[in-house]
């Protein structure tokens, strides 16, 4: 049987004990707990900016000069890097946290209801392994075939295991919020392709201020949004998307030396380079994400997912 939209069997699981609110009000309770997960990161980098800044010679120099702008120049190049990127990575758990709590007070619902399922969840993560690697590895084969891109070795260094870590937790906290949770809520009062679309419509919109963001790589974020969704409703649980959301960011990033939607490059295995005049199809500033390539994998992944026959053993496990 072909997945229904309009009426998921097993999303009935996730919905808590409330009713649904007007797709308004859902939209912009969302907005105000991304400012709280928002401010909670920066509370929790805080620390280490303080103890970074204390410790940087040119910044300190500049302070004492009382001079403002080469202080802020100093800060900016102390704050960057990969150490200063994994620190960012790992306080989106601030995020989870929040997201977990608000659910709790406002909507009463356990993690079991948010896609924190108990049964099998090592299977479900290890295949979101899988599927994320798989997925964006064919992402990178169509940009070399098409000649779009080319590759030579890096030194990644231990950096990777910590990024790997954090990644992990970044991968999983985008899907909390955003399907975990916004999908869900929405999809208590309305049918769920109005939460599918809507969920991904937000996604894309948390990037638009990301380094060279695009009409397609917009497009792809959204189609990104999408394949997640279904994925979620498929498998039942948030194990699988975050896994999935996980690996495609740090393959991207410290395999294959991509940028990840427009942010800096990272210590990768590989370091790319993408070819002049074929931005269409490697996505050019934003990285693969912004090109044919993404979309042409995120369109094969939905079409999967969508014409899968409904498995009764996909419901949530208790």
């Amino acid at each position: 049987m072909k997945l229904n939209l309009k009426h998921e069997e097993g999303m009935t699981q996730f919905y808590g004990e409330k009713k649904g609110w007007n797709i308004i009000l859902e939209i912009l309770l969302f907005i105000g707990i991304f400012i709280l997960c928002s401010l909670g990161q920066m509370l929790v980098i805080m620390p280490y900016e303080i103890i970074v800044l204390f410790g940087d010679s040119a910044y300190q120099a500049a302070i004492q000069a009382q001079d403002m702008e080469a202080a802020a120049l100093a800060s900016v190049n102390a704050l960057s890097g990969d150490k200063f990127m994994v620190v960012s990575l790992v306080s989106e758990i601030i995020m989870i946290a929040i997201v977990l709590g608000m659910c709790a007070l406002i909507q009463k619902r356990s993690p079991r209801k948010l896609g924190f399922t108990k049964g099998n969840f090592l299977k479900e993560y290890g295949l979101g392994i899988v599927v994320g690697f798989c997925a964006f590895s064919i992402a990178v084969l169509i940009a070399l075939a098409t000649g779009s891109l080319s590759f030579t070795f890096a030194k990644g260094g231990w950096i990777l295991l910590l990024y790997a870590i954090g990644f992990m937790i970044q991968g999983m906290a985008e899907e909390v919020l955003c399907r975990g949770y916004m999908m869900c809520s929405i999809a208590r009062k309305y049918p769920l392709w109005v939460a599918i679309l809507t969920n991904a419509l937000v996604f894309a919109a948390l990037h638009l201020l990301n380094a060279g963001i695009s009409v397609l790589a917009f497009i792809n974020l959204v189609l990104f949004g999408i394949f997640a969704s279904l994925y979620f409703v498929r498998r039942g649980n948030i194990w699988g998307i975050g896994a999935v959301h996980s690996v495609w960011n740090f393959v991207q990033g410290n395999f294959y030396g991509i940028q990840v939607s427009g942010n800096g490059k990272m210590a990768s295995v590989l370091d790319c380079t993408f070819a002049e005049n074929r931005e269409l199809i490697n996505g050019g500033a934003f990285g693969l994400e912004g090109g044919l390539a993404v979309t042409a994998v995120m369109v094969i992944g939905i079409v999967l997912l969508y014409l899968e026959p409904w498995k009764k053993s996909s419901k949530v496990k208790q």
